[in-house]
């Protein structure tokens, strides 16, 4: 694509931005809870919209050359991501589960599961490629000092006799092989031969040897071209993979030479702009700086005259934590500031006499609003859509773009070089605050000398705040136990016990899985829909990859701290974790029960060990903190086998680390357990704020994997392998037992063997049969605990409340009819 394309993609994209802002005022209207399904479909709607924008925004951002714009793009990028997730948690609220049945709402808004996908932004990994290849350095330096010398292994020495006999036997074998191939020639070109004697020679007259000619030759070419119209039909609806792969590869291969081109010239662009940057600050400082500095004299000065005027005395100068002399004036001339102070004495005024009036009638009405709830009795809920913080930002964005960018020719700068006056723009304001921040100083000083000199009053003491009675002011801070020691220490401390370690690289991607296609069919038949894997997998996206990638949408975005993948072994929940740590470059720490056996002994080292470990992922942020078997933390009854490594012994000191966790801390606690039944259930909950249930696959993602996983092995499924078949065989196993039975059977010598013998589904049913599959009642169990949660309970009592409203509708409609 062009810089023309990005350009028109930016235009559009702020149409629909435009639309999308014009319904959210809507949202912010209560609605009753017997509307809750047309609400589900508007949040729903929204959610889309969002997320196609957000697809738009990261492709433009990633290839956009102007600095200018691509500052004013991150803020929009970041913006429409954490409106994303605000939204989610919307829909968590108005649905009362994780998933969500967007399938007729993607139908009626004529779009696919792709569009689902939620988008991770590239400059997550971009803008951190550097930090994480330095810390990749670090890492295997550590571990290289660790492995002892003497690591290789020494080869075992043999006999020079029994060398010479294997050699021996391998060309003797050799031999064997092709004596046995000539003969095998010799003997068909025998049998050939006695054929031709015993059968004869066929006469054929010249037109008899012509028309059998053309017949084979036509025959030949009409099978020939029915083959190349079943392949074209087949490659149209997209059941066989196109034959030109090589061609396609090369046009993608560009097509990404292409982007990193481009990404190069951004860094260049990148560089010159900052190097402007500190040019056009000291220009402004040098030639405008001083007649800012006088004018501001001047306005203040003017506003100590009126002030004084008006009062009788000099007014109180605002504290720089309150902006200072900035938050008075805010772009007002003298005669507004004098305005609004005469204003602001006469309501005074008025608020003094309407206080004593109101106070009694709040008195009567809280009297009255306390009897009518008491006669009505119930009150029905109501659904709302809280306030949302990236709103704001967003519309700042989308004014600045119309005020800008919009009908700005891009003639001009054909080259996609920096806005000069756009530039000085931005800068004056920088410098007008800075310059300003000198003047308060130096104004504060002359009105002392001032009150000295007019009023004879010495300077007046700054009021404490009122501190309220029974509340406590600022937050709880934690004592640090190591502040004598440096954060590389204690990250090589880390690395040798094993609690830190290097995560594997997995994309999200790989995770295959498919939608959920008959979600809003199971709902209206009154099934209950599971998750798919597609599910799990946006939501490991959007409460853990979207969270940790960019401080900007952490600080303003929900707060999750914690998520527990809840599954049966096999379904891929330590991949989840690496593919976040991969996805957004965070550190990997592992406090696993059975990783922390023998270390940080005593009454003491494990409240050492969760504070050394959460100070390290905050300073190297974003870490991931992850605790396989996390039940073992939360045991009601600690097994015989377990008890010498104490799995509980990090319990107290984990809940407390977790709390400290603010907004712009981007440490994610990840567990994984695949028996959460041994666990007690509240102690699990108060820890982990998120918990994804994680069923068996469905037909539609068996089907995906199976078809996936071959041809990650390099082979192209053709018509002998019947893939549906395998998905429907395979139903009960997980993703892990079906990469085991790939793997088993794709052999290297039965890759050999494919040209010959093409790969079929009876081949896989062995292995299979070798696996123990995931049982009906094992799910079940692990559904009946999850349904023990708070969200699933919440989730029991909605659908209980829907089915007894629906019984007694078809009462009254019976008893109308009789």
């Amino acid at each position: 694509m062009s810089e023309g394309a990005y350009q028109r993609l930016w235009e559009s994209s702020h149409v629909t931005l435009q639309e999308l802002l014009d319904q959210e005022q809507p949202l912010l209207e209560p609605v009753p809870d017997r509307e809750r399904q047309s609400f589900q479909y508007r949040l729903a709607s929204l959610y889309l919209h969002y997320l196609g924008l957000l697809r738009r925004f990261d492709t433009v951002y990633d290839q956009m050359v102007q600095p200018q714009k691509r500052r004013l793009l991150r803020r929009l990028l970041d913006g429409v991501a954490g409106r994303v997730l605000e939204l989610k948690d919307e829909l968590v609220h108005a649905d009362l589960c994780e998933n969500h049945c967007l399938d007729r709402v993607l139908q009626d808004l004529k779009l696919t599961p792709a569009d689902l996908e939620v988008p991770i932004p590239k400059y997550f990994l971009l803008e951190q490629s550097t930090t994480v290849r330095e810390r990749g350095l670090i890492l295997a330096e550590i571990l290289s000092r660790l492995e002892p010398v003497s690591s290789q292994k020494s080869v075992t020495g043999m006999h020079r006799t029994e060398a010479i006999i294997l050699v021996q036997k391998a060309e003797r074998a050799r031999q064997g092989r092709l004596r046995a191939t000539f003969m095998q020639e010799i003997r068909r070109d025998e049998e050939q031969d006695r054929r031709i004697r015993e059968d004869g020679w066929h006469k054929f007259s010249q037109g008899q040897a012509a028309v059998t000619i053309q017949k084979v030759w036509k025959g030949y070419l009409q099978r020939k071209c029915t083959q190349q119209d079943r392949r074209m039909e087949m490659e149209f609806i997209g059941m066989v993979p196109s034959p030109n792969q090589v061609e396609h590869l090369s046009i993608i291969s560009q097509a990404r030479l292409v982007e990193d081109v481009r990404r190069l010239r951004q860094m260049e662009k990148e560089e010159e702009f900052r190097a402007a940057m500190v040019k056009a600050h000291d220009s402004l400082v040098e030639t405008e700086g001083p007649d800012m500095k006088e004018k501001m004299k001047e306005q203040i000065r003017q506003w100590f005259i009126e002030c004084h005027d008006l009062t009788g005395r000099f007014p109180d100068y605002p504290d720089a934590s309150s902006g200072g002399s900035y938050s008075i004036f805010a772009d007002k001339t003298p005669e507004q500031v004098r305005m609004e102070l005469e204003m602001q004495v006469q309501e005074n005024r008025k608020k003094e006499q309407e206080k004593s009036k109101e106070k009694g009638k709040d008195e009567k009405e809280k009297k009255k609003g306390k009897e009518e709830k008491a006669k009505k009795g119930e009150v029905d809920a109501v659904l709302q859509v809280l306030p949302s913080k990236f709103i704001p930002r967003i519309c700042a964005g989308h004014e600045e773009y119309l005020n800008t960018w919009k009908n700005r020719c891009e003639s001009i700068h054909p080259s996609q070089n920096y806005d000069s006056e756009t530039l000085r723009e931005e800068k004056r304001k920088e410098v007008e605050l800075e310059i300003r921040i000198q003047v308060d100083e130096l104004m504060r000083q002359e009105l002392r000398k001032l009150r000295l000199a007019v009023d004879k009053e010495e300077e007046r003491p700054l009021r404490a705040p009122k501190k309220t009675p029974g509340k406590k002011t600022g937050k709880k801070k934690e004592k640090d136990l190591t502040s004598d020691r440096s954060v590389e220490s204690l990250y090589e401390e880390l690395v040798i016990s094993g609690l830190l370690r290097k995560s594997e690289s997995v994309a999200l991607k790989d995770y295959i899985g498919d939608f959920l296609y008959l979600g809003s069919t199971l709902s209206l038949a009154k099934k209950l829909p599971m998750p798919s894997l597609f599910d799990i997998r946006q939501n490991v996206a959007l409460y853990a990859v979207l969270r940790l990638g960019s401080p900007d949408i952490h600080i303003m975005a929900p707060l999750i701290r914690s998520i527990l993948l809840v599954g049966p072994s096999g379904m891929g929940k330590k991949m989840l974790v690496k593919a976040v740590c991969t996805e957004t470059g965070a550190n990997l720490f592992d406090l696993s029960p059975e990783n922390l056996l023998g270390k940080y002994p005593g009454r003491n080292g494990a409240q050492m060990m969760v504070h050394i470990v959460f100070k390290v992922a905050r300073l190297l942020q974003p870490s991931v903190i992850w605790i396989g078997s996390a039940e073992k933390n939360f045991y009601k009854k600690i097994p015989k086998e377990d008890k010498e490594m104490d799995p509980k012994r990090i319990k107290k000191d984990l809940t407390k680390a977790l709390r400290l966790l603010t907004p712009g801390d981007r440490v994610m606690l990840i567990g994984t357990t695949s028996r959460p039944q041994l666990a007690e259930m509240r102690g699990l909950c108060r820890v982990y704020e998120r918990i994804l249930f994680m069923p068996r696959p469905d037909y539609a993602s068996r089907y995906v994997l199976w078809k996936r996983m071959i041809e990650a092995r390099g082979i192209q499924p053709t018509q002998h392998l019947d893939i549906s078949a395998l998905a429907k065989v395979s139903d009960g196993y997980t993703p892990g037992h079906i990469l085991q039975a790939i793997q088993s059977v794709l052999s290297e010598r039965r890759f050999l063997q494919l040209s010959k013998r093409p790969l079929v589904a009876s081949e896989f049913l062995g292995q299979l049969v070798k696996l123990d599959p995931v049982y009906r009642e094992e799910e079940e169990s692990l559904k009946d605990w999850y349904f023990k949660t708070p969200l699933g309970k919440k989730s029991m009592k909605h659908r209980v409340d829907q089915l007894e409203a629906e019984e007694a509708k078809l009462d009254k409609e019976k008893k109308k009819r009789k």
